[in-house]
């Protein structure tokens, strides 16, 4: 692909599809650069284009697990039991900030994405439906996990 300013939605799909081609290059590569680049130029877009909030945590971190092909057991040692991961997911119970820290560590998904507040059993609030798996496509979670890398 030739690195060039995204103008439509057509020239936004075609980056993405890159992305998602390039997505596992090795850091430091020609590649990853092109990634790097390519994360850059979708931002600016849709962020001019569309009024995109920022992620809900356990959204992000849905993505996270999916993108990467971890288990909910892999965020044990971060969350702390089996029982307490189920409840994050689950919206349950909210993360605190010492979870908050450790999360942004090891998956790099930026603090300010995991502190939002966000619905759980606790506040009462009205949760979101369950959903199907997480979309890929929205430039605010690629980059916040591509941070990850």
């Amino acid at each position: 692909m030739v690195l060039k300013p995204i103008r439509n939605d057509e020239d936004n799909h075609a980056a993405l599809q890159e992305i998602e081609q390039l997505w596992d290059a090795e850091p430091g590569t020609p590649e990853s650069d092109t990634l790097d680049i390519l994360v850059t130029l979708v931002e600016a877009y849709e962020k001019n284009r569309y009024d995109l909030p920022s992620p809900d945590p356990i959204a992000a971190l849905e993505y996270f697990l999916e993108s990467r092909g971890w288990t909910r057991k892999q965020l044990e040692p971060y969350l702390g039991s089996r029982g307490r991961v189920s409840e994050i997911l689950g919206r349950k119970r909210p993360l605190t900030l010492p979870m908050i820290r450790r999360l942004e560590q090891v998956t790099g998904i930026p603090g300010s994405v995991l502190i939002r507040p966000y619905p759980t059993e606790q506040d009462n609030l009205e949760l979101p439906a369950r959903k199907t798996p997480v979309a890929r496509s929205t430039s605010k979670m690629v980059a916040a996990v591509h941070q990850a890398r």
